[in-house]
């Protein structure tokens, strides 16, 4: 999506399995949503042609106004009026604070390109997203917090750089950016090695502050699993850093998967989590090549900042501090 306007926004009806695996492996879907999708993006996010059009124009003159510099086609703009539900100064609001986030992040962030943590996604089983939807079409993720990561391997800045190069593929996808995203948090195994690792404040504060105020992304739902005792320590670390709406949609299960059910139905879930499909049997490096794919759009993405004063605006004059 990032790399060619579609100039059309409604397409076919998605495929249950989004994700194809083999000689290829996992790709993205950046087709148009379907005619159901668009019901469910004008039901939830105010989606309609004019307000598209509308709605683009007014955050297009809004960026020039405050010498912002992204992509100006309306396919683009849809990653940030998606999630603010069209209000255009809601969409720069979050494309500031992607911006800033960025800068502030800089000694993480800086540069960051798919290669940089191929060892993480080779080699590692700490983050995997489920090759199917669920039943409501929204992208599953699932995060390895437990026996299956060894923070001495994949230390916390690097597990941020692996999810944020994972956030940046997923909203190139137009049905992602509808119907939103869900995270299964596996604590099964923690250990006090984990959770302290968990418990660093740098990681606790970037990790939320992306998640609540820098992601242009619809996260639905964050389920905790298998959480054992020690868990509640950690929690005690992340939960003053939580604002409301993102607590509201914070679901602990520990190891019911009944209680998982009632949000994602079985057919949907692998074994792992009490489901009717295999066991996973993959890892995230069947990402790996997804995001080498689009490491020129990971580029882009990191080039997009505020003009400096006096320049023409377009990416290559754009810097990372505001004017």
């Amino acid at each position: 999506m990032f790399r060619e306007s579609k100039n059309t926004h409604i397409g076919t009806d998605p495929r249950l399995v989004i994700y194809e695996r083999g000689k290829a492996g996992i790709k993205l879907e950046d087709d148009p949503i379907g005619p159901e999708s668009a019901l469910v993006a004008e039901r939830e996010l105010r989606e309609t042609p004019e307000r598209i059009r509308e709605s683009c124009e007014q955050l297009r003159a809004l960026m020039k106004e405050h010498r912002l510099v992204f992509r100006e086609d309306d396919d683009f703009l849809l990653t940030f009026l998606r999630p603010t539900k069209y209000y255009s100064h809601s969409a720069l609001d979050l494309m500031r604070r992607i911006v800033e986030f960025r800068i502030k992040n800089a000694s993480v962030l800086h540069g960051l390109i798919p290669k940089d943590e191929e060892d993480g996604f080779l080699n590692n089983r700490v983050v995997n997203v489920l090759r199917d939807r669920d039943q409501h079409g929204r992208r599953i993720m699932v995060i390895q917090c437990g026996a299956d990561w060894n923070p001495r391997t994949v230390k916390t800045d690097q597990l941020f750089r692996m999810l944020y190069l994972i956030h940046l593929a997923a909203i190139q996808e137009p049905e992602t950016q509808v119907k939103g995203a869900i995270i299964i948090m596996d604590f099964h195994g923690m250990s006090m090695t984990q959770a302290t690792h968990c418990m660093n404040l740098t990681f606790v504060a970037r990790l939320l502050t992306f998640i609540q105020d820098a992601m242009p992304l619809r996260l639905k739902q964050v389920h905790i699993v298998k959480q054992p005792f020690i868990f509640q320590i950690v929690w005690n670390v992340f939960k003053p850093f939580i604002r409301e709406k993102l607590r509201n949609r914070l679901f602990f299960h520990g190891s019911k998967m009944s209680s998982l059910h009632k949000f994602i139905e079985p057919n949907y879930l692998p074994e792992d989590y009490g489901g009717s499909r295999p066991k996973i049997d993959y890892s995230s490096a069947d990402w790996f090549p997804v995001l080498n794919e689009i490491e020129e759009d990971i580029k882009e993405w990191s080039s997009f900042g505020y003009l400096p004063e006096g320049q023409p605006g377009n990416a290559e004059t754009a810097q990372d501090s505001p004017s």
